[in-house]
């Protein structure tokens, strides 16, 4: 058995902690993180889809985006749905996108119903209406804001009158979302976790005093379908 000398001992040492220390951070993802990657997937499912031709010609007039990688409906008799989401919004002097802000989406309903659904949803905020209601915190759609489900297709026709425009995926098949009675509230405490600062909608996406670099990649996919419009 070969004897290591006092300076190899002290190199291993180094060595262990480098991997037992950095790895762990470089590796963990908070619950914040993990989001928003999920968000930039479902967002690039959507956008590459032909199928979602009204998304792809109006998101670049869009006052937001709002994208909910996941949200749960289930139900044995009473009903109901919910997930968080993440919006991102254009400025509206440069054109730059920032974000995101964190939200949670909440829906019920009364009636039969057995089994558990996921869906991905994303939805474009087509009035100034619909994002001032994102920036005071809770709305109800319906209610506060309108809102209609997008129609899907190659055919699909360009001219919604709304506040929002919703589309879902659910199983692989796309299709719009009715959210009438549906109601969205800004998550202030994921807000501060992901950008380790007290933080409202409108400081990071009206005064851009929140910012985070690991949102550079869904930020530049949002940017990039915006641009080809």
């Amino acid at each position: 058995m070969k004897i290591l000398r006092r300076g190899q001992w002290t190199c291993l040492a180094a060595l262990w902690a480098a991997v037992s220390v950095m790895p762990g951070a470089a590796m963990a993802q908070t619950d914040q993180e993990k989001l928003v990657a999920a968000a930039e997937k479902t967002f690039d499912n959507f956008v590459r889809d032909p199928g979602m031709t009204w998304i792809q010609q109006n998101i670049g007039s869009a006052k937001g985006v709002v994208i909910a990688p996941e949200i749960l409906r289930l139900g044995f008799i009473l009903g109901g749905s919910g997930g968080r989401a993440v919006l991102l919004s254009p400025d509206p002097k440069t054109g730059k996108w920032g974000g995101p802000a964190f939200y949670t989406l909440v829906t019920g309903s009364i009636g039969f119903q057995v089994g558990i659904d996921v869906s991905e949803v994303v939805m474009l905020v087509m009035t100034d209406k619909g994002f001032n209601s994102l920036l005071g915190g809770s709305f109800k759609f319906g209610g506060d804001v309108g809102v209609a489900a997008g129609p899907v297709g190659a055919g699909a026709k360009s001219s919604i009158l709304s506040d929002f425009v919703t589309y879902s995926r659910a199983k692989g098949i796309y299709g719009g979302l009715n959210l009438d009675g549906a109601s969205m509230s800004s998550n202030v405490d994921w807000n501060q976790s992901y950008y380790k600062q007290p933080a409202s909608a409108t400081d990071i996406l009206v005064r851009h005093t929140a910012t985070n670099p690991g949102a550079a990649k869904l930020l530049d996919a949002v940017a990039g379908a915006a641009a080809k419009k």
